[in-house]
């Protein structure tokens, strides 16, 4: 199992949800974060915002799946045809263990 962590631009995050939902990959964790990547901020006039609002959107898959899933997030999340700065980053974590807590099991 892989968890995908999907830093993307907010106003993405419903097509995103869509196009994994309708991939058959419903279940997602949504949290609003701040941050920035390489363009260091946003500079508007002489105002610089170095604080992003992004959308990170958390999904643990099963192996096979990884590269579709993937994918599937880059496709949607892109701006227009080659993407811009700002768009985001998708990170792949590998997991090892987890635990469902209502009923203490160990999933497969």
């Amino acid at each position: 199992m892989y968890l995908l962590r999907a830093i993307i631009r907010p106003e993405k995050s419903p097509v995103v949800l869509k196009a994994l939902f309708d991939a058959g990959f419903p279940a997602v964790t949504k949290m609003p974060v701040f941050g920035r990547g390489k363009q260091r901020g946003l500079k508007v006039g002489s105002v610089t915002y170095d604080e992003l609002p992004k959308e990170m959107l958390m999904l643990v898959i099963p192996d096979k799946d990884k590269d579709f899933v993937i994918e599937t997030i880059l496709t949607s999340a892109r701006s227009g045809e080659e993407g811009q700065f700002g768009d985001g980053k998708v990170f792949v974590t590998p997991v090892e263990e987890v635990y469902t807590i209502s009923s203490g099991r160990k999933e497969a």
